[in-house]
């Protein structure tokens, strides 16, 4: 007799069916289950408390909406077969399956490889293991499958991984400005020429949704404090990884953190991923990194020291932000500031100040656009549609961060 579907309580969506086979195989795997050690907004909680959810609520999330756009495109009469159907939710399910530590804060921090490429591999690996079974949702995720619009359902400007993060980060977070009319917009869903489109009754909701996602970006993930952790974070890594090109390699707690803080320089998107590290990669997680720091706050070197104390007690960099570059001569008159502090050398001032930009627009015209499908029939890009009031242009900010002890001097 075949068992009952599974099923999960999610706090964003209610209750969440997991049909038994092949998709609830994927979710018991030890790769899988590596996502519920992998916060989804790295150390955002820093400034919302409530942002602790995880890569695993995520992933359910965006394979819960998968399942729903399904639903509603086979009731517009478009052909899914069931197979097709199993496999791009399990492309979506598993789509952040190769993120790292905290999510995106330290990719290509601890080696230089993206996480889709890592989430492929992972795919790969379980695909061997399970004799194939996974052949087609590769194929979507990769977008070589005939029919385009499974793999932008999967990736792409309304794909349903930017339709849970954006609901479930807003509900996490308490940021109400990031909430979307993700039911409407599903339920707007079409297909034309093998092309996702959106009918002309959802162009409102689609604004929304837009304008949410560009308050998300600057109030959240790009909010000054957690720009000032995760940055903070990464200098930690960078710090580790330098020592132990000195051979004064710093004390490890978790062996496969030490094989990338070892080797992390060796591995690049150049090289193939191989079986070994990819093993270490699938024993990673946010606790490796903290038990990192806790131990680092006893580290000999200074720098190293001093990073993780303030990442373990939060005492932030102080971070500045520019619509323009930050003047050189202010630049210099910070690191001067930091040699006459007396605790570190010149040498030190690449770990303790930290500069770059982040950018940002609501809509982007660069990738595959939104379609609006017309009642005449007719299809047309985002752009191209006059009343829809979104703002195309690209908004960058510059950021200098450096030790907040520095302002009373």
């Amino acid at each position: 007799m075949k068992k009952a579907k599974k099923i999960l309580n999610d706090p964003v969506y209610g209750f969440v069916s997991i049909p038994d086979g092949l998709i609830f195989e994927l979710i018991e795997h030890p790769y899988y289950q590596r996502l519920r050690r992998i916060k989804q907004l790295s150390l955002t909680h820093y400034v919302y408390p409530g942002a602790l959810h995880t890569r695993f609520h995520h992933a359910i999330g965006a394979f819960h909406l998968m399942t729903q756009a399904i639903e509603i495109l086979r009731s517009k009469g478009t052909d899914i077969t069931d197979e097709e159907a199993e496999a791009v939710s399990i492309a979506i399910l598993l789509h952040d399956i190769g993120h790292g530590p905290f999510s995106h804060t330290l990719e290509n921090t601890l080696i230089q490889v993206h996480h889709e490429d890592l989430s492929l591999a992972f795919m790969e690996k379980i695909n061997q293991d399970l004799d194939g079974k996974l052949e087609l949702a590769i194929q979507i995720f990769k977008d070589e499958h005939p029919k385009k619009f499974l793999y932008q359902l999967v990736s792409g400007q309304l794909d349903m991984d930017r339709m849970d993060y954006l609901n479930r980060d807003s509900f996490f977070t308490g940021v109400h400005e990031g909430v979307i009319g993700y039911h409407r917009i599903i339920k707007m869903l079409a297909v034309s020429n093998d092309e996702l489109v959106v009918e002309e009754k959802g162009i409102y909701s689609i604004e929304k949704f837009l304008v949410a996602r560009r308050l998300m970006y600057w109030q959240v993930y790009l909010h000054k404090a957690v720009l000032s952790a995760e940055r903070m974070l990464v200098l930690a890594l960078l710090r580790a990884k330098a020592l132990c090109r000195m051979g004064k390699n710093p004390k490890c707690p978790s062996r496969h953190l030490e094989y990338f803080l070892l080797n992390g320089h060796l591995l690049d998107a150049n090289q193939p991923i191989s079986d070994e590290m990819l093993e270490h990669f699938a024993h990673l997680d946010d606790f490796d990194i903290i038990s990192a720091l806790k131990t680092w706050m006893d580290e000999e070197d200074e720098v190293l020291r001093f990073i993780s104390k303030g990442l373990i007690n939060r005492r932030l960099f102080k971070l500045e932000l520019s619509p323009k570059p930050f003047d050189r001569h202010y630049v210099e008159n910070i690191r001067q500031k930091i040699e006459k502090w007396g605790q570190f050398s010149a040498a030190d001032l690449p770990f303790l100040i930290t500069e770059g930009k982040e950018s940002n627009n609501a809509y982007s015209t660069s990738k595959d656009e939104i379609k609006i499908k017309f009642k005449s029939g007719e299809v047309m890009p985002m752009s191209e549609v006059v009343d829809h009031g979104i703002q195309f242009q690209l908004v960058t900010k510059y950021y200098l961060g450096y030790p907040k002890e520095l302002v009373s001097l």
